[in-house]
């Protein structure tokens, strides 16, 4: 008989704190070593929308439901373990996305991704539950509204040659596969997601003549990476089990390699947006046939004997 005794399961806070964590020393690390090319006051105005826009909407939110905020009656810990999230959210999108100078569109953009998780909620497992993926959507939200901006730069670490070029993509993937494979369990979606991108190129490649090459190089690039481990890998707005984060990791890559076949600039954005719309819709219907389901039928009416 083992003496082992059962492992606790992990602390959902673990992974979030970890992805906060690792945000927050690539962001320094990218403007003091890497040459990120957004100023750094883009940093304080993504952190300063974030945890603002994070307070107000949920204070908005719990009034309207009448129930207490989710970041009181727990301290000043609490308080913290609640803009986890926000910060996530926030420190990541002020690298990127490139405004320029124009503050008012990084914090368009934030307050876009923040909201997103009170306007796009449907009933799972009895609570309401954000399926759009914030971060992507305050993204896609800003490209559709300012079509000059340039998400997520291709050539943001210009300070580094040589192989430290090629440590920066390999460190981004080996802490993104440790996160995923120990926190958010999102592998499968991971390898979906990649099989299905690789098909894509060679479906673009035998039918419309695009470089197969070209398509599938973009893979070792520290932006696929962190698209591919942190973007839709969000444990809240995907799926959790692995049918589930099959069907989801293989979709975006399909509807990637249909919106970049008519041409669409910054494609992935909108993959995920498409996809995870389409997510919630079907959890729409599904949460609507629970609640129909649960409605009790009247008993057909006795007919009087003549």
């Amino acid at each position: 008989m083992s003496d082992s005794k059962p492992r606790k399961p992990r602390d959902p806070r673990t992974g979030l704190r970890t992805s906060a964590t690792l945000a927050t020393v690539l962001t320094l690390l990218g403007h003091t070593v890497l040459g990120f090319e957004q100023p750094a006051s883009m940093i304080l105005v993504a952190l300063v929308t974030g945890y603002s826009s994070a307070i107000f909407f949920e204070w908005l939110d719990a009034r309207v439901n009448g129930r207490q905020p989710g970041y009181r009656g727990k301290g000043w810990k609490g308080v913290v373990d609640y803009l986890l999230s926000a910060h996530m959210t926030s420190i990541t999108m002020s690298f990127l996305i490139y405004t320029n100078s124009r503050m008012g569109v990084m914090a368009f953009a934030v307050a876009a991704a923040i909201a997103s998780k009170y306007l796009f909620r449907v009933e799972v497992d009895g609570k309401l539950q954000h399926f759009m993926n914030p971060s992507n959507f305050g993204i896609a939200l800003a490209i559709v509204m300012f079509p000059w901006i340039a998400p997520i730069p291709y050539v943001f670490t210009e300070h580094v040659t040589g192989f430290v070029d090629v440590l920066v993509p390999a460190v981004i993937f080996l802490l993104g596969f440790r996160l995923n494979y120990l926190f958010t369990r999102r592998i499968p979606l991971i390898l979906s997601w990649l099989g299905a991108y690789v098909f894509q190129a060679f479906a673009r490649w035998i039918l419309l003549d695009h470089r197969f090459e070209a398509a599938v190089a973009s893979m070792t690039g520290a932006a696929f990476v962190l698209f591919s481990f942190y973007m839709i890998t969000d444990p809240r707005t995907s799926p959790s089990s692995q049918k589930g984060q099959i069907a989801f990791g293989t979709s975006i890559g399909l509807v990637y390699g249909v919106l970049i076949a008519f041409q669409l600039t910054f494609t992935a954005f909108f993959a995920v947006t498409v996809v995870a719309g389409a997510r919630g819709a079907l959890l729409y219907v599904s949460a609507w046939r629970r609640r129909r389901a649960l409605v009790p039928h009247p008993a057909p009416l006795a007919v009087p004997e003549s």
